[in-house]
């Protein structure tokens, strides 16, 4: 595997989407502001949520070619079934534990903080109606739709589950065959890489803009009192996702020693691009192209960030159970420790379902509140600023996922050590080789 050329100077493109951040609050502040009524303002915003959807639309058209390609060239040049099974054996003990520790975190410091203790804002009425969809929301359901019934279907809708799934029995049966009657096949799909990850090049020209137009979407339509209103609640979430972003790195530099920091920096760039578009999604093309700069194998990339997109969603962990004691705590309802403990295994288990669901963290919350006599009405407490937290929750569902394809690349060998850990400037990418 080779680096891809490293810019003399470091990527611009980090840059324009900070200032597309900047300029996305101050013109949505504006706009805000200039709108007589919130009909107006919510008119304003519809043309910056057209440029959203537009970026947004152009990602989602990469995902599944890009998942498809990447998975299945890497399990043709594994071979056996052992290797993918140790592969991901070990990617989903990892999974496990990173969401146990995320839900413990969202516990503990929900307990110390106390956010929805005298919050002074006015709460919902209990049986007031909750328009989240949650009666989906089980095990059962969600193991069967693990598997896909139509593979074109799922590539359709961006089922990143399904298509792992029809990918590894793919790659699988294309490794057993690659030296006999399917060598042609998989050198299409070999020099499918390249082609999908020079289309991602041309498609994250646009993230300023897709950033810039969120941004300003959002602040037209609740301006920044909202911020203030909620200031307690939102200060104390993003205390909590701090604590598990040194708890993850802390993790990763017990595998990667020093490395971690260059992993950490090569990232950024789609943790900002995540908490600007709150969706993981439009930061996947990006994380995979810094995991390939870093020296990451290209079939554990292919293979694992996929998988912890579906599994490994560390941010929306610690929201679930940070938003349950929240209302919990608004509504001065007392949850013994033992609730508590029954809450987070619940939680954990719930929570697997949720990739892919829109408002998936609210889903879940709303679904298990029940469970603890706790009124569902309360997630309307935080529906008005569920965006905001969805952007802290989405960068870091990007940051524990891209530890843990670090991580499991160590443990497989598959992690170039002399790999340049300089960024790689997305204009590269379009250039042409």
């Amino acid at each position: 595997m080779h680096a891809l050329p490293a810019s003399p100077v470091k990527s611009r493109q980090t840059t324009w989407i900070l200032l597309s951040l900047v300029l996305g609050i101050a013109v949505g502040y504006a706009c805000n502001q200039w709108a007589a009524t919130p009909a107006e303002a919510k008119e304003i915003a519809g043309i910056f949520a057209m440029l959203t959807d537009i970026f947004l639309r152009l990602i989602k058209m990469i995902i599944a070619p890009l998942i498809f390609c990447t998975l299945v060239a890497g399990l043709a040049g594994m071979g056996d079934a052992k290797t993918v099974g140790r592969i991901g054996g070990r990617a989903l003990a990892w999974f496990v534990m990173a969401s146990l520790i995320s839900l413990l975190i969202g516990l503990v410091l929900a307990n110390l903080l106390q956010p929805g203790a005298n919050i002074g804002i006015p709460l919902p009425a209990v049986n007031a109606a909750v328009d989240l969809k949650t009666s989906s929301l089980n095990l059962k359901d969600f193991l069967t739709h693990v598997f896909p019934r139509n593979i074109f279907e799922a590539m359709a809708t961006n089922e990143i589950i399904q298509i792992v799934v029809f990918s590894v029995f793919f790659g699988l049966a294309l490794g057993q065959l690659r030296h006999t009657k399917a060598r042609a096949l998989v050198q299409v799909i070999e020099d499918g890489v390249p082609v999908m990850l020079k289309v991602t090049g041309y498609v994250m020209i646009f993230a300023p803009v897709g950033v810039f137009a969120a941004i300003a979407n959002v602040v037209t339509t609740q301006g920044l009192g909202v911020l203030t209103a909620y200031g307690k609640v939102m200060g104390s979430f993003y205390i909590a996702l701090l604590v598990l972003w040194v708890v993850l790195a802390g993790l990763g530099f017990l595998v990667l020693k020093s490395r971690i920091f260059p992993l950490l920096s090569s990232i950024r760039e789609p943790m900002i691009l995540g908490f600007s578009t709150a969706s993981s999604e439009a930061a996947y093309p990006l994380v995979m192209e810094r995991l390939r700069s870093f020296g990451v194998s290209e079939r554990v990339i292919g293979f694992i960030l996929p998988l912890g997109y579906s599994f490994n969603l560390d941010g929306s962990m610690l929201y679930t159970t940070f938003a349950s004691l929240f209302v919990a705590q608004a509504y001065n309802i007392h949850l013994s420790l033992w609730q508590q403990i029954t809450m987070l295994l619940v939680l954990m288990v719930s929570s697997k379902g949720i990739a892919g669901v829109p408002r998936s963290g609210l889903v879940v919350v709303a679904a298990v509140m029940p469970m603890f006599n706790l009124p569902e009405a309360g997630v309307l407490l935080i529906m008005g600023i569920d965006v905001f937290l969805d952007m802290g929750r989405t960068a870091t569902n990007v940051l524990g996922n891209s530890i843990a394809t670090a991580v499991i690349a160590k443990w497989e060998n598959a992690i170039d050590t002399d790999e340049t850990d300089d960024e790689v400037d997305v204009e590269a990418l379009t250039q042409t080789a």
